[in-house]
């Protein structure tokens, strides 16, 4: 049996789909059909993920979908190229987050999109590293004080996924105490029978409080 394949399946079709929520599907989906046939946009920390011809993937990492391999702060492209920068869950792995703003907003078009989603309750999670996690108000002043017009923002994935990340990552941590290398089995145990949090996510929407331990944001900005 291949387990980092099966970790790797385990990681993002339960633990960690947030990129699936309907939410991130639709406004996602709106902003990539807002790009003209001859437009031209780009994914920053795409991994594995791979949108349309016309997105060009940009990752620390060489892959088989990847057109740039750099640091979302170095882009290697000219000013005022691309009509549609997205970054997803990819800021709070970044050193140095303004500096990596100012360079999305550098190689955007005038009145270029910016789609970016980012974690607010969420365990460390390393990739190579893990620096920030932010608040609606903290992205939000980020974008802004770059020069971005933020013309959306809301909630990638509510407050039960924001307690689901945390009691899987308790009830696995509280385990490895007395077995350390039953934290990744005691994580995917959880990860599976505590699922059904997520679910809470609906009923959450309808919260005044819904701001207090959401799972993520997104926002969209124009240049």
């Amino acid at each position: 049996m291949n387990f980092k394949k099966l970790r790797f399946n385990l990681v993002q079709l339960i633990y960690a789909d947030h990129n699936r929520s309907f939410i991130v599907q639709k406004k996602l989906k709106q902003c990539l059909s807002e790009l003209g046939a001859s437009e031209i946009g780009i994914n920053i920390g795409a991994g594995t993920t791979n949108f349309y011809k016309n997105i060009r993937n940009l990752d620390i990492f060489p892959g088989e979908n990847i057109y740039y391999v750099a640091k979302a702060e170095e882009i290697p492209e000219k000013s005022d190229f691309f009509s549609l920068a997205i970054s997803q869950e990819v800021i709070e792995h970044i050193e140095n987050p303004h500096i990596a703003i100012k360079e999305i907003y550098r190689v955007l078009k005038k009145g270029g999109k910016f789609y970016c989603q980012v974690p607010f309750i969420i365990g460390y999670h390393p990739g190579p590293s893990d620096f920030w996690r932010f608040t609606k108000e903290g992205i939000t002043k980020l974008l802004e004080n770059t020069g971005f017009e933020v013309l959306e923002i809301g909630i990638s994935v509510g407050s039960g996924t924001g307690y689901y990340r945390i009691s899987v990552e308790f009830f696995a941590g509280l385990i490895s105490i007395f077995i350390s290398k039953l934290y990744f089995p005691a994580k995917a145990f959880f990860a599976i029978c505590l699922y059904p949090l997520k679910f809470l996510d609906i009923l959450f929407r309808f919260s005044n409080q819904k701001d207090r331990i959401p799972g993520g944001y997104y926002i969209i900005a124009k240049k």
